[in-house]
């Protein structure tokens, strides 16, 4: 009788939930706005924002609003509140299943290394900062390349500091891509890390996957106050996060942990 009488752990009781199971497996390929997870699961909209309201509380779901239409909110699923959640519930099942997870099959046999293009407005921060941490955890497992819609002439002094100074990484003398330049080479996938480059990025004569990840401009903030380096610091953490739970999709191998030298 005592067993039956635990609580429910609160990530089963709100995955449980069909409809809330297919707003977090849909969002778990990207950030996607309200109305295209209606479209995707083909519910009304206000039985939607409801569930999406409920996995806000829940601490699984953010919402940021678009810094293309600020009518327009972005939902994102935060995958490593997923995988906590997940390990204590095995854990409130039975304590040796607390960090039984077990990674996902390494796939030996790919024929191929998959092609990624990171595309934003200026490709002086995020696309490039995105480049460059997937290149530096797929060791050479994924080619991967960046490009803007509209280029600066330099990357921002705060994106090549905070990859060298939190990751190791060094930038020095890359410089801002147009996205023309390298819009005829085929992708696997085309990632935007800009809501408004996402509205106006290309077709490609392949069309590759799309995925969106809204996340805020760094630059917005200032040009090189010191005081506006912690928002490189965020975005950078941000992304490096989504980037290591992309790498077992492109790769096969199990996510790599954060790791700092």
């Amino acid at each position: 009788m005592a067993s039956s009488s635990r609580t429910t752990p609160s990530f089963l009781r709100l995955a449980a939930h069909p409809l809330r199971w297919r707003l977090l497996t849909e969002l778990a390929a990207g950030d996607l706005r309200v109305r295209e997870l209606v479209a995707m699961v083909g519910e009304p909209q206000n039985l939607v924002s409801y569930h999406l309201r409920l996995l806000r509380d829940g601490g699984l779901v953010s919402a940021a609003r678009s810094s293309f239409d600020g009518r327009d909110s972005y939902y994102h699923l935060d995958l490593d509140s997923c995988a906590r959640a997940l390990a204590d519930t095995g854990g409130a099942l039975h304590p040796a299943l607390l960090a039984a997870t077990a990674p996902p099959p390494v796939d030996r046999w790919r024929s191929r290394k998959l092609d990624v293009l990171f595309v934003c407005t200026g490709n002086s921060a995020r696309s490039p900062i995105a480049e460059a941490l997937l290149r530096h955890r797929a060791a050479g497992q994924v080619r991967v390349v960046s490009a803007g819609t509209r280029p600066r002439s330099s990357l921002h002094p705060h994106a090549v500091r905070v990859l060298h100074d939190s990751f190791g990484v060094d930038l020095a003398g890359q410089r801002p891509r147009h996205l023309d330049t390298v819009a005829r080479r085929r992708y696997d996938y085309v990632i935007t890390l800009c809501d408004k480059a996402r509205e106006v990025c290309p077709g490609f004569a392949h069309e590759p996957r799309r995925v969106h990840w809204s996340v805020p401009d760094p630059t917005t903030t200032a040009d090189v106050g010191e005081a506006d380096y912690s928002a490189f610091q965020r975005a950078a953490d941000d992304i490096d996060t989504r980037v290591r739970h992309l790498l077992p999709v492109l790769t096969g191998a199990p996510p790599t942990k954060e790791i700092r030298p």
